[in-house]
C-alpha cells in the first residue's frame, strides 16, 4: 500500500515514520509513505501557498493551484475512476466525516492513499469539488493543521494491513472491532476466552503482578474457566461503552443477555 501527504511541513512526519510499527511496517516493504511539500509546486519567490479569503474573515486559506500542481504529478486516476483503480485523494478538515475504525478498514483494501493535509484556515473548496473523493475530520475539535490528522489516519490504516501485526487477532480484538467470528459457534466449539468487540469498547487489560499494592486482579480472569472469562469481559466491554460512549450501543448488535445486563447497570445507578 502506497501513502502521499501532500503538506507544507514533510519534515513533520519524520518521527512517527522512524518509530513503532509503522517503522517496521516501512522496513518490511509493506506500506510506502511519501512526503510531497506543497511549496515545490509555487511559482513565485516567496513560495506562497495562501491567500486571503474572499468575502473577508480571519485567518488565510490554501491556495489550490499548488495542490492542483502536485496532485497532477501523481499519476492518479481521473476522480470518476478512482474506485476501480483502488486510490483515494482524501481533504483532511474539520467539516470532512468522522475517521472512525470503519472507513479506516475502507482505506485499508485499497492500494493508495493520498492524504491532502489542510492548514491556516482551510483550503479552497475547489480542491474538494474537483480533486477529492473523500473529506475526512479525525475528531470534533479543531487541529492547527492536517499533518496531526493524517498520521492518525495512517497509522490506524497500516496496523490493519496483512502482516505488520505480530499477530493479527491483536487487530481484530480491540476496541471498535468485529464481532466474534461465527465459524465456531457454528461447530458447536467452546468459544475462545477472547471476546470481539462487536463496534464496542474494548474490555479491560491486567497483567503481572496479581496483586499490585493491595489491588488484585479480578477473579474470572484467573478461573481457568475460558467461558466465564469471555462472559466476564463481555460485560466489562458493554459497562465502559455504557459509561464512555453510549452513542456506540445504538448501533450495536445486542443479545438478550447483553440487554438485560445494561438494563441492570441502569438500574444500579439510579
Amino acid at each position: 500500500m502506497r501513502f502521499e501527504l501532500v503538506t507544507i511541513f514533510p519534515e513533520f512526519f519524520h518521527s512517527i515514520l522512524d518509530h513503532g510499527v509503522l517503522h517496521r511496517a516501512l522496513q518490511a516493504g509493506l506500506v510506502e509513505v511519501q512526503t510531497q511539500d506543497l511549496r515545490s509546486f509555487t511559482h513565485d519567490r516567496h513560495r506562497t501557498v495562501d491567500d486571503r479569503p474572499f468575502g473577508g474573515g480571519e485567518g488565510m486559506v490554501l491556495k489550490p493551484e499548488p495542490i492542483f500542481a502536485c496532485l497532477e504529478t501523481l499519476g492518479l486516476a481521473p476522480l470518476s475512476e478512482r474506485s476501480a483503480a483502488r486510490e483515494s485523494v482524501v481533504l483532511l478538515s474539520a467539516q470532512g466525516r468522522r475517521f472512525t475504525q470503519t472507513v479506516a478498514a475502507e482505506l485499508a483494501a485499497l492500494d493508495r492513499v493520498v492524504l491532502v493535509c489542510g492548514r491556516y484556515e482551510g483550503v479552497d473548496e475547489r480542491v474538494n469539488e474537483l480533486l477529492c473523493d473523500r473529506e475526512l475530520s479525525v475528531g470534533d475539535y479543531v487541529l492547527s493543521g492536517g499533518e496531526l490528522a493524517a498520521a492518525v489516519i495512517v497509522d490506524t490504516v497500516v496496523r490493519l494491513l496483512p502482516g505488520v501485526l505480530g499477530n493479527p487477532d491483536s487487530a481484530r480484538f480491540e476496541s471498535f472491532g468485529a464481532d466474534d467470528p461465527g465459524a465456531a459457534h457454528a461447530r458447536g466449539a467452546v468459544p475462545p476466552a477472547t471476546h470481539g468487540a462487536g463496534g464496542l469498547l474494548d474490555y479491560p487489560h491486567y497483567t503481572r503482578p496479581a496483586n499490585f499494592r493491595g489491588h488484585t486482579i479480578p477473579e474470572a480472569l484467573v478461573s481457568g474457566d475460558h467461558a466465564e472469562i469471555r462472559r466476564w469481559r463481555r460485560r466489562q466491554s458493554l459497562e465502559k461503552t455504557w459509561r464512555n460512549r453510549p452513542d456506540l450501543l445504538e448501533r450495536a448488535t445486542l443479545t438478550a443477555e447483553d440487554q438485560a445486563y445494561l438494563k441492570r447497570l441502569q438500574t444500579d445507578i439510579k
